[in-house]
C-alpha cells in the first residue's frame, strides 16, 4: 500500500502514515507475550518516562519566562520487595536483614539550558537534566 503523506505548514511536523500487513502480526505477537507476563509491556503503570511542560522563571530577577518540555520517571518495577535474614557469627547483629527492592529511576539524561532575557538586556541561563530513558534500579 502507498504511504499517505500529509503536508502542513513549515512550523509544524511532517506526518507519514503507512499501512503494513506485517504490523498486525507483530501487534498480535506482542499482545500474546504481554498476556503471559503479569507486568508485560502493556502494563500502563510500569516504569517509564512521562513528559510534561513547565514554565521556567527566575525567582528574583524580572525576566521573561519560558515554557520547556521536561520528563520524569514514574511507575512501578515489581510487585514485591523482599527482606532476607542475614546469618552472622558475631554476638551483635548490626544489620539483621538484607532488603531488596527496585525503584523507577532515570537511566540516561542530557544537560539542557534555557536563556531568559531579563530587564536591562541581561540574560540568565537556567540548566536542567532532560531524562532520555528510565530503568528499574536497586533502591538505595
Amino acid at each position: 500500500m502507498k504511504p499517505s503523506i500529509i503536508v502542513v505548514p513549515p512550523s509544524s511536523l511532517l506526518l507519514v502514515l503507512m499501512c503494513c500487513p506485517l504490523l498486525s502480526l507483530v501487534q498480535s505477537a506482542s499482545s500474546n507475550k504481554a498476556s503471559d507476563n503479569k507486568l508485560g509491556d502493556s502494563d500502563p503503570q510500569r516504569c517509564m518516562r512521562h513528559h510534561f511542560v513547565e514554565t521556567i522563571a527566575h525567582p528574583i530577577y524580572k525576566c521573561n519566562s519560558k515554557m520547556v518540555l521536561l520528563a520524569r520517571c514514574e511507575g512501578h518495577c515489581s510487585l514485591t520487595t523482599r527482606s532476607d535474614p542475614l546469618i552472622s557469627f558475631s554476638a551483635v547483629l548490626k544489620q539483621p536483614f538484607k532488603s531488596t527492592c527496585s525503584c523507577c529511576r532515570p537511566h540516561t539524561s542530557k544537560l539542557k539550558a534555557v536563556r531568559l532575557r531579563c530587564a536591562g538586556g541581561t540574560r540568565i541561563t537556567a540548566t536542567y537534566r532532560y531524562i532520555l530513558a528510565c530503568n528499574c534500579e536497586e533502591c538505595s
